[in-house]
């Protein structure tokens, strides 16, 4: 951000009238210190003397004196004041009306600003300066201009006629602000500006009857840097926005978005800070979408807030909709993104205290999609009771909730459900190994609405379900120096696990409320529960064993990790996981591994398989090598047809083949580069190995200097395709041009040392996906 310093202007020559002609020498006193260089910034002590407190030397060839009128200094005059400088051709006092006039080749500079004017006027009585024909330069900060006249009205005003400032570096003009006046209020930090044009390469570009910018920390009201863009969905468009500062605690961005398919849409994000919290509330309105008639207007919003009271309250909202389910696919979006199938709608309270917490919850959904009714929680109140040591080494927990689900859909039942979920655990461990015992017991009462049902299976109004758990985990940790790999330390550390819950029927209970399956991958094949909620208790007689080894260098920095292992099911009729044509006494194979070379070469990959189908169910892997100045990565993903048949059950029957023909199996590659110190290039592609078309492209250029930034980015995504593999699918382009100026408040962000990938119209976009413990 470009800061006016508050000593603007404030190398007066008034320093000299305190000077007695007499005083006046043209040979130097050896108790003057060596001043700084001029283009040294200098930090004002507010220890220091006053200004008429510092002694004043003036050195000049000549002087000429007339007592009680004026006395005039000539040939390379130079007024030093403590860090303060000036120097002229010539110097006059006019005593009657204590005024002090510099003529030609007047240099000033005081620390935090330097000038170079033809003529300097300065009021002795009071702070009133004039500088004529002025060239400046902050020291301190990036910023620097011209102006016909200066007045420095008191130590802290300013107002400079026909001026200009811009942030370029000396012998850059590349840009610069000039206005017919601009008023400098050091006190209220900001900078005035009246018919302010903006000039490139000295060519006017754009204008303003009015604007303020801010001159210090404080953030002040005014237009930010526009964007324009062009695309096969909306055509041209042009972003404006604008900042509003409100008031210290809270503020406002609005962005006038046209675009010249759809019309004119207003996003605004109202952010606000209270005494206990924070938030921020998004909108999007689009009047009559041109495009979309029958969809009319379009609109979105957000509220987000969470707060904090005494330390023990703790509030949260979340809060989206939007006005219908094509929102995302036809209009690009701050609110979500066309890969959502949901938003998110609760609110909750809750309070904690050490050894308990209690939560009251609403929760509800907007599903983007035709015919699905979700479940709405209204309310749910939780109560958690934690008890370590409660007798000697063992662990007392109770979890419990009362929730009641309500839902629109004729064919599901709503339900109020209270669960009590008491566990003692056993937890013993050292410096070597773990052993944990748990018995848990799940106890869950129903009551169903069942009157409305069209076809109620055979679900009970009124259910009660008591349900064991036990369970044992036990798990060592090995270590040795490798011999293989000098400087080298491995770890060994196998765990085991037996989990044991009796099936029970729970056919009378509707388990769709809010279960879903969870995934397993080789953490989950330690889980207690296979499902996340409580509706389904899946019934277990099982053994999980598994494995992992860690490498660490000489600095104890992991640089590879191995972690594999499987489930034995002891009945083979809870492997719920294998095909229908196929049943086995074993789950799937989890492996999951990561890998770091000399901090340049990374590897993330994992997959499970199947041994009774002999079939890879799913598998990821990422391959990242980083250079000087930028990365590349090769990344995949593959999911079977036959794990998305089984698992994805909001899907029924063969519709998932609306989704996929073959699963998935999808191939990407993302890369960004840094050429010297201001291009920087970027790109990534997505491609599909199933379908054999390409899903997503993009290539972007930016270029930054001193003080200006410009950015070009093109993308070509799968949009739509009204039948997988018939016919061929539709694809959405966008052209965005962003540019914009450094200085004025306006930064360019920071990054994590690597080349940034500019992903702002990108779908499939560039994550970590590396968890190495370093």
């Amino acid at each position: 951000m470009l800061l006016f310093p508050r000593t603007l202007l404030a190398a007066s020559i008034s320093a000299a009238a305190f000077v007695p002609t007499t005083q006046a020498e043209t040979s130097q006193d050896p108790s003057v210190q060596e001043m700084p260089s001029t283009d040294q910034c200098l930090i004002a002590d507010s220890s220091s003397k006053s200004s008429t407190e510092v002694p004043v030397h003036v050195e000049a060839d000549n002087v000429e004196a007339i007592n009680g009128d004026k006395a005039t200094y000539t040939g390379d005059v130079v007024i030093t004041q403590g860090h303060k400088r000036i120097s002229a051709d010539t110097v006059t006092l006019y005593q009657q009306d204590n005024t002090v006039i510099a003529e030609g080749n007047v240099h000033s500079y005081d620390g935090q600003i330097k000038t170079i004017s033809d003529k300097a006027t300065t009021s002795l009585d009071s702070d009133v300066a004039t500088l004529e024909n002025t060239q400046y330069q902050f020291l301190c900060e990036d910023g620097r201009g011209d102006a016909k006249v200066i007045y420095r009205k008191d130590k802290a005003f300013y107002e400079l006629e026909d001026g200009s400032i811009t942030s370029c570096p000396e012998g850059d003009n590349a840009w610069r602000l000039r206005a017919s006046s601009i008023e400098i209020d050091q006190v209220d930090e900001e900078a005035t500006l009246f018919n302010p044009r903006v000039e490139v390469l000295s060519v006017p570009v754009f204008y303003l009857p009015y604007l303020t910018v801010p001159i210090g920390d404080t953030r002040k009201t005014g237009f930010l840097y526009p964007s324009v863009s062009y695309d096969s969905k909306n055509g041209f468009g042009f972003t404006a926005p604008v900042y509003w500062n409100l008031a210290p605690n809270y503020d406002l961005q609005t962005d006038f978005n046209y675009m010249e398919k759809r019309g004119t849409q207003l996003d605004a994000e109202f952010r606000y800070l209270t005494n206990i919290g924070s938030g921020s509330i998004n909108l999007e309105y689009l009047p009559d979408d041109q495009k979309y008639p029958d969809e009319g207007d379009r609109w979105g919003v957000n509220w987000v807030y969470s707060g904090i009271v005494k330390g023990s309250w703790k509030f949260d909202i979340d809060y989206s909709k939007v006005s219908d389910i094509s929102y995302f696919t036809d209009l690009d979006s701050n609110i979500g993104n066309r890969e959502d199938g949901q938003l998110l709608q609760s609110g909750e309270v809750s309070y904690r205290s050490n050894n308990w917490d209690t939560t009251l919850l609403v929760r509800d959904f907007q599903v983007l999609s035709e015919s699905s009714y979700p479940y709405r929680l209204m309310p749910q109140l939780e109560y958690n009771y934690y008890a370590p040591h409660f007798y000697s080494n063992l662990d007392f927990n109770l979890l419990s909730h009362v929730s009641r689900f309500e839902t629109d859909d004729p064919d599901s039942p709503s339900a109020t459900r209270l669960h009590v979920e008491p566990t003692l655990s056993l937890p013993l461990s050292n410096t070597w190994g773990t052993i944990t015992a748990e018995a848990k017991l799940f106890q869950t009462y129903y009551e169903q609405d069942l009157d409305n049902l069209t076809d109620s299976n055979d679900y009970e109004e009124q259910v009660s379900r008591t349900i064991p758990q036990f369970r044992i985990h036990s798990g060592l940790y090995l270590e040795r120096d490798t011999t293989q790999i000098s400087g080298y330390t491995q770890t060994l550390e196998p765990q085991i696990q037996y989990l044991y819950t009796p099936d029970e029927d729970q056919s009378e209970i509707y388990s769709g409320y809010d279960t879903t399956k969870l995934q397993l991958d080789y953490d989950g094949l330690f889980r207690s529960k296979k499902y996340s909620s409580v509706d389904y208790i899946a019934p277990a007689n099982q053994l999980s064993y598994g494995a992992s080894t860690r490498f660490f260098d000489d600095e104890f920095k992991e640089r590879m990790n191995l972690s594999f292992g499987q489930i034995i099911y002891l009945n083979d009729s809870y492997n719920d996981d294998a095909s229908d044509e196929t049943s086995s006494s074993y789950s799937a194979w989890a492996l999951d591994t990561e890998f770091n070379y000399d901090d340049y070469l990374f590897y993330q990959g994992g997959f499970q398989y199947d041994t009774a189908s002999s079939e890879v169910q799913l598998a990821d892997s990422t391959f990242e090598y980083r250079y000087s100045g930028g990365y590349s990565q090769i990344n995949y993903r593959y999911v079977s047809l036959d794990y998305i048949a089984s698992n994805v059950d909001f899907i029924s029957d063969d519709d998932y083949t609306s989704y996929t023909r073959e699963g998935i199996s999808q191939l990407g590659f993302i890369t960004a580069y840094n050429i010297g110190r201001n291009w920087k290039l970027n790109g990534q592609y997505f491609y599909d190995t199933n379908e054999n078309v390409n899903l997503e492209w993009l290539a972007g250029v930016n270029y930054t200097s001193d003080c200006w930034y410009i950015g070009f980015s093109y993308s070509n995504q799968l949009y739509d395709w009204d039948e997988i593999g018939v016919g061929s699918p539709t694809y959405e382009q966008n052209f965005t041009l962003n540019f914009g100026i450094i200085g004025f408040g306006q930064t360019l962000s920071g990054g994590s040392g690597l080349a940034g990938v500019d992903t702002s119209n990108a779908s499939l976009g560039y994550s970590r996906p590396f968890y190495l413990n370093n």
